[in-house]
């Protein structure tokens, strides 16, 4: 299969890095906080490509699972 192909049928729940919107998405967590978020320097799961934001998808979900617990 081609890229083109497969681009689509991947699950959100595998791909390693998502859209702020997909991680929205996935978590429940408002596309606002998510952004705030991922504008602090000190945020580990996000990825820049070019001007394009990607979050990480299991260090965000450690993320979410560390914050849940305090």
């Amino acid at each position: 299969m081609e890229y083109k192909e497969l681009k689509g049928q991947v699950r959100l729940s595998e791909k390693m890095t998502l859209t702020v919107e997909e991680a929205a998405a996935l978590s429940g967590v408002g596309i606002s906080r998510i952004r705030e978020i991922t504008d602090d320097p000190d945020c580990e799961f996000v990825l820049f490509v070019g001007r394009k934001k990607l979050i990480k998808r299991i260090p965000f979900q450690e993320y979410l699972y560390k914050v849940k617990r305090l």
